[in-house]
């Protein structure tokens, strides 16, 4: 069997929190229905803004491209999740962790949810009926597509990861078409509490997941795939191994492998390392090492984009957490307001203290509920301010007072980076960063074990973030000293080479000059000795050069004075 138990590699550290995930997969993914208004932002991934291609007042369809690709490709299209009017183009908080704005296309809903083109994307989702439907659509799509061609379908559909990163498939994939890729890894694992949206997905529409991934396998020619899924999501394990059906054999490139829920088991490189035993360093990637990991999600849309030529346009979101009615698995258009969901979900109860994006170990804080879904957003955790604390660190005291460190190592122990959390925080609070630099700080993935294990409650992971952020800031502003310096020598050195040049030209002028009046001296001598005047061909050449700039001039000066005498004649008559 290619399924199930294979080789595992034990990961290092890690922690088993109460993970809440039966709240929100109690029922089926609920459909949303089309919110009145959308607020589309324009970046929704890692690298370069697209262009806008819409303005205010245009009439958009569902599935349109809002943006396309400037000078470069390494970003994301925007396509409108619906079809309507576009109102507004402002900028507009977004659902990151700095709180910064950006620019969003604001789009006024018809209701007809009418697509770009006429015949909508085919949406097979009866499971009864299924798997050699799709896997026979997934075939016949492939007919006759080059690589090249299905990696634009995946471009132009504005796919990323949608684990989180959002990185843009087609620039992740290109690259990795420039090394060998030997093992494709599918993150099913879904390690964080309270998040479920990719466990509901599997359960639902493995066979469609099957045949992105399929297609993923044909595009990297790739010999394996690996999915690597939690022990703890029993039914999405069964929903799998039904969809990979009677191609299960010894033989078969797609293998589920089931690992222990243990979180952060699905970071892609403790995924990576649990399933394969090759550990990525920290400043180089998977590829190098003939491996390359995608979220499960995201061969979902790569299926989408490939059999159905359905653009990323929706998602779907766990809603979860003791401030929400209904929790529950959603899916969402993008640029819904999170209000809109909430809303559709039964409201707040009145538990309802803290917005969270994401889990509660690595999720930020939102300000208001007006703020967007985005191709990022897999999670809106609604939550009390003590189900949060509980959620995020087993061992606050009772008075959620932060206290002294004492040493106990615990920190250390459940790291999966071996670090020194611990070291960290100190030199991090002391703002000594070359220190903490020193401690490998950049090589954090900032899981929150150490601050759920924490006895004293220290945001550990708080700390290093700012340190992060600090030494990014030094960093950047030593970039900018850097440039302002060269351009300071580069401004100095242009000055002292203006300033050679021209006592360059005065001491040629001087020489010039010299050499002419040394000429007139003895051209002169010679005259008053009635003697022939000997001249070399330079000097011949420079005096008629000089000789016809005196003429020139002369003839200059008397049509200046001609006209000037015409003028006073003129002027005298008019008197007259």
């Amino acid at each position: 069997m290619s399924t199930l138990i294979a080789k595992l590699w034990k990961m290092r550290g890690g922690i088993h929190p109460a993970f809440h995930k039966e709240e929100s997969t109690r029922l089926t993914i609920k459909q949303l229905s089309i919110p009145p208004q959308l607020i589309i932002p324009v970046q929704q991934s890692m690298g370069d803004q697209s262009v806008l291609v819409v303005a205010v007042g245009d009439k958009v369809l569902k599935g349109q491209p809002l943006t396309e690709f400037g000078n470069t490709r390494s970003g994301a299209v925007i396509h409108a999740s619906s079809s309507g009017t576009v109102t507004a183009i402002k900028e507009h908080p977004l659902p990151h962790p700095s709180a910064m704005s950006g620019l969003c296309v604001f789009i006024e809903t018809d209701g007809a949810d009418q697509w770009l083109d006429s015949d909508a994307p085919v949406e097979l989702s009866s499971q009864a009926t299924v798997q050699l439907d799709i896997m026979g659509l997934a075939q016949a799509s492939l007919e006759g597509l080059s690589h090249d061609k299905i990696l634009e379908k995946i471009e132009s559909a504005g796919i990323v990861g949608l684990g989180g990163a959002a990185f843009p498939s087609a620039v992740k994939l290109a690259a990795a078409g420039q090394q060998k890729i030997k093992t494709l890894v599918i993150n099913a694992a879904e390690c964080e509490p309270y998040i479920s949206c990719d466990d509901s997905l599997i359960r639902e529409r493995a066979s469609q997941i099957i045949a992105g991934i399929t297609i993923l396998l044909d595009l990297l020619q790739a010999k394996s795939c690996l999915i690597g899924i939690e022990d703890n999501k029993l039914e999405a394990i069964e929903a799998l191994q039904a969809a990979l059906g009677g191609q299960e054999k010894e033989t078969h490139p797609i293998a589920v492998m089931v690992v222990p829920t243990q979180y952060p088991s699905g970071d892609a490189r403790q995924l990576t390392q649990i399933l394969t035993g090759i550990e990525i360093p920290k400043r180089q990637h998977s590829i190098e090492y003939g491996v390359l990991c995608h979220n499960i999600a995201t061969a979902y849309a790569v299926y989408d984009a490939v059999v159905l030529e359905k653009p990323l346009i929706s998602r779907v979101v766990t809603v979860s957490g003791n401030g929400v009615v209904q929790p529950q698995n959603v899916e969402a258009l993008l640029g819904s307001p999170i209000s809109f969901l909430i809303e559709q979900l039964g409201g707040y109860t009145d538990q309802a203290e803290r917005l969270i994006m994401g889990g509660p170990m690595m999720g930020f804080a939102l300000p208001f509920d007006g703020l967007p879904i985005v191709k990022a957003s897999n999670c809106i955790l609604v939550s009390s301010k003590a189900q949060l604390q509980l959620a995020s660190n087993e061992g606050a005291p009772v008075s959620n007072q932060i206290m002294p460190c004492i040493r106990c190592n615990k920190c250390a122990q459940v790291c999966p980076i071996n670090l020194l959390p611990q070291q960290l925080y100190w030199h991090a609070k002391a703002h000594d960063f070359e220190k903490a630099t020193a401690y490998k700080l950049a090589d954090c993935i900032e899981c929150g074990a150490c601050s759920y294990v924490c006895p004293s409650a220290i945001p550990l992971v708080d700390y290093f973030r700012f340190a992060k952020t600090e030494i990014k800031s030094q960093q950047q502003a030593a970039i900018k000293s850097s440039r302002s310096r060269e351009r300071f020598e580069f401004n100095e050195l242009r000055k002292l080479r203006i300033k050679s040049e021209r006592e360059a030209k005065r001491r040629q002028h001087k020489e010039d000059l010299r050499k002419k009046k040394a000429a007139e001296a003895i051209a002169q001598a010679a005259k008053s000795a009635d003697m022939p005047v000997v001249i070399s061909d330079a000097d011949a050449e420079k005096m008629a050069k000089q000789d016809a700039i005196k003429a020139a001039m002369a003839r200059a000066k008397a049509k200046k004075m001609a006209m000037q005498a015409v003028k006073l004649k003129d002027d005298s008559s008019d008197a007259v």
